[in-house]
């Protein structure tokens, strides 16, 4: 299932030349990750730091296709990808709301560690069911 929501472009978030800083996806894209534990899966960041459960960033596959501009505004689109028990994979994109075009794409793999940064050897339940049911629903358009 895919999970969105929509971003304007202010002035903070553009560098020198007018455009959206290429950093400024990367953290559009962590909202739409934590938007998605949280209101997708129904687990919030408290939640799973109570828990004793991160969910750092351990790479990213990302590709820049266009720049997004002041005042734009812009759809983060969120979905689990892959799952291997140990890592989970999100597929986010970066569009325009007004004309679709496609300004940012990315595969970002994320793993649990304790709170101590030990990693955990498979991703702990209940996340683990729940990534695992995401992967079997239909993604919607």
């Amino acid at each position: 299932m895919k999970h969105s929501f929509e971003q304007k472009v202010y002035f903070s978030d553009t560098d020198n030349y007018g455009v959206v800083w290429h950093g400024t996806y990367l953290r559009w894209m962590e909202m739409g990750r934590v938007d998605y534990c949280a209101q997708t899966l129904g687990y919030g960041l408290k939640e799973l730091e109570m828990q004793d459960i991160l969910l750092p960033v351990s790479s990213i596959n990302i590709k820049y296709k266009a720049s997004a501009k002041l005042e734009d505004i812009v759809v983060i689109e969120t979905e689990v990808y892959a799952f291997s028990g140990l890592t989970v994979t999100f597929r986010q994109t970066v569009k325009s709301k007004v004309t679709g075009k496609i300004f940012v794409s990315a595969d970002v793999v994320v793993v649990a560690v304790h709170q101590d940064a030990k990693l955990y050897r498979r991703i702990p339940e209940p996340l683990s069911s729940a990534f695992e049911r995401e992967l079997k629903c239909p993604a919607l358009a």
